[in-house]
């Protein structure tokens, strides 16, 4: 794994602006950055993200087998408990998921090490599938990359493969998003030009025009029922809005799922230790709370684990909310001392997950976080993020990738 200087393509900013990529420049600063492209091995690709990647969604889905059968868990994740049945109901029917996106801490050495997974609304699905397969390949023609060079990314076909699976073909889809958000708006034009493709009809809707209908159907701004509907709104809030009463009987299918409200927060990190101890893909990770009672001298289900992961938890660690988004209220310690905190602190009143730390690589003063996405029920691509803070935010630098070697 290098990073690599490459030259700009000419134009590329008004490329952007045509095809609808309207916050590649955010806050003054680059988000999407193609001054430099990180190069991996095929081996790299291979054995150290895509492989461990699907490994890590099966041990993820067996943690929802799990999770929605224990009221202990139930409780932990953070779901309320009038929806449980309607969670632990999605799951035992099998209703099928779409995508999600790992976050990796890995230098291209030993194993890449889960931060966390977006495993509900994950963004940077367009830069990830569309626009870095075209840098790559206005690269790769114009001779700034070899001949015989290559990019993890089959991202927009394997959804379009999905789509195709989990939906009779010319049925009408729904997604919604902030109709003001650009990048949520760009996250589901990508997801429903692949639905289009698997022979799907596709209608946006803003998420502040579904509204309930007489017969207790949701409904969009044109009164059309909406039977399948491709939401970017996390299940966290959904259970807890005022239509949240109205979400089973409606009988509208929901993508993601119900049951992805157990993968959609961080407290699925001290699931996967317990289950999954000292997989070399996992770090040590527990609730706050229980780390506290154990240093008070209580004991818990929890405790000798945490005893064992003490050391490393002592030299360093993350204290991250499980309900959070683009790395809001993230604290990162090390040797007992606060080194950095995420200025974003409006998630800090929810329960908080500790986690050893996976110290990021430094490449040119940037720290760079790899998400693998996940489609269906394998990775399929790459995409990667880095700052210059060691907290990867919403204003983070997309890089572009590429594999040779």
């Amino acid at each position: 794994m290098q990073k690599i200087t490459v030259a700009e393509r000419p134009g590329w900013r008004d490329r952007a602006a045509e095809l609808g990529f309207t916050f590649a420049d955010m806050g003054g600063e680059p988000y999407w950055d193609e001054t430099s492209a990180y190069r991996f091995t095929l081996r790299q690709i291979e054995d150290d993200i895509e492989d461990p990647a699907t490994e890590l969604h099966e041990m993820c889905r067996q943690a929802v087998a799990h999770a929605v059968t224990s009221e202990e868990w139930m409780t932990r994740l953070e779901i309320p408990r009038p929806y449980w049945d309607f969670v632990e109901r999605s799951w035992a029917h099998g209703e099928p998921e779409l995508y999600g996106r790992f976050d990796l801490a890995y230098d291209g050495n030993g194993p890449a090490k889960l931060l966390e997974y977006n495993a509900d609304t994950p963004t940077s699905l367009y830069e990830s599938a569309s626009f870095q397969w075209l840098w790559f390949e206005e690269s790769r023609d114009a001779g700034t990359l070899g001949p015989n060079t290559d990019q993890f990314n089959t991202i927009h076909e394997a959804l379009a493969e999905r789509w195709a699976e989990i939906a009779p073909q010319g049925e009408d889809i729904h997604f919604a998003a902030d109709r003001d958000n650009p990048e949520d708006f760009a996250t589901v034009e990508a997801l429903a030009w692949a639905a289009r493709e698997a022979g799907l009809g596709a209608h946006f809707t803003a998420l502040a025009d579904i509204g309930l209908s007489e017969d207790g159907q949701f409904a969009d701004d044109k009164d059309r029922v909406i039977g399948t509907l491709f939401k970017l709104y996390p299940w966290e809030d959904m259970l807890r809005d005022d239509f949240a009463a109205h979400l089973q009987p409606s009988q509208t299918r929901f993508i993601e799922p119900p049951w992805k409200a157990v993968l959609s927060n961080k407290g699925i990190l001290p699931l996967l230790w317990q289950m999954f101890p000292d997989h070399p893909n996992l770090l040590p990770a527990f609730f706050a709370a229980d780390i506290e009672a154990a240093r008070r001298g209580e004991r818990n289900d929890f405790t000798d684990a945490i005893a064992r992961a003490e050391p490393q938890l002592s030299r360093g660690h993350v204290a991250k909310p499980v309900f959070s988004r683009e790395g809001a209220g993230v604290v990162i310690t090390e040797a007992g001392r606060e080194v950095e905190r995420a200025p974003d602190d409006s998630y800090s009143h929810h329960p908080r997950v500790v986690q050893a730390l996976a110290p990021l690589p430094d490449f040119d003063g940037f720290h760079p976080v790899l998400g693998a996405w996940i489609v269906g029920l394998r990775c399929a691509g790459l995409g990667v993020r880095e700052d210059r803070a060691r907290i990867t935010h919403n204003l983070s630098r997309f890089k572009p990738h590429f594999i040779e070697g």
